[in-house]
């Protein structure tokens, strides 16, 4: 393995550039092909969600794009500007929230620069408490700030919605489609909610057999109802390419 090449995109402004370019990937655990020769482009700005069974590899291609994984083979473009926020919020303990934020910057991003991804987010207040007395839903959107912060041309996703209640998941959902509206990055979000992937996504990909399996292109304006005629036909459409009945 790791005879694959990932490398920067060139950073020039142009807004045809994709934010994240994948062609023929693999990547093996022992003899097991998870990733098995997929190709990818995410444009600048694009939301795209990603289904597919557990232990489909849908994690594992999450983590390569964020440059965490290099045992690869294939040929991965990704932008320089990426954050990533995953399903744990991973906070440090010791540290209060502003500084769980900036974690990882340089020394001079300091507490104001924090402050103004927490009002993102709306905890501002809670800029000096220790994540221990956070509330799940709190602490996942320090998570985003901490991600928001750094001003990515790609934001990734993996399942950051998974642990959280129904109510708290519906306005942790608002939150994201918010912000990505209104700072505009490619977004790439890892989850197993239907319902959730055509709310947020232009674009729904399936992947299944180590590679994109199926796709779907979402033209419903925003804001999304459920309900919406077309999303319940697509539902159904992704359900079945998931091995689901709809029921």
């Amino acid at each position: 393995m790791a005879a694959g090449l990932q490398r920067d995109l060139t950073v020039s402004g142009d807004a045809a550039e994709p934010a994240a370019e994948v062609h023929g990937l693999h990547r093996r655990f022992g003899d097991r092909a998870v990733i098995d020769g997929l190709h990818l482009r995410i444009a600048r700005g694009e939301f795209v969600a990603l289904l597919g069974e557990s232990g489909c590899g849908k994690s594992t291609l999450l983590r390569i794009l964020a440059g965490l994984d290099p045992e690869i083979d294939g040929d991965v473009l990704v932008t320089p500007r990426r954050a990533v926020a995953f399903q744990s919020p991973r906070l440090l303990p010791w540290k209060t929230v502003w500084r769980n934020v900036i974690l990882g910057m340089p020394r001079e991003a300091g507490r104001r620069r924090a402050e103004a991804a927490l009002a993102e987010v709306g905890l501002a207040h809670l800029a000096d408490a220790w994540p221990r007395t956070l509330s799940g839903g709190e602490a996942q959107r320090v998570s985003l700030a901490r991600a928001l912060v750094r001003e990515p041309d790609l934001l990734l996703l993996d399942e950051p919605f998974g642990a959280l209640d129904a109510l708290t998941r519906l306005t942790a959902q608002r939150l994201v489609a918010d912000l990505w509206a209104r700072h505009g990055p490619a977004v790439l979000l890892v989850t197993h909610d239907v319902g959730e992937a055509l709310l947020l996504g232009d674009r729904v990909l399936v992947m299944a057999g180590g590679t994109i399996a199926h796709e779907v292109r979402i033209d419903v304006p925003r804001p999304r109802d459920v309900a919406h005629p077309e999303l319940l036909a697509l539902r159904t459409r992704l359900l079945a390419e998931l091995g689901v009945g709809d029921g």
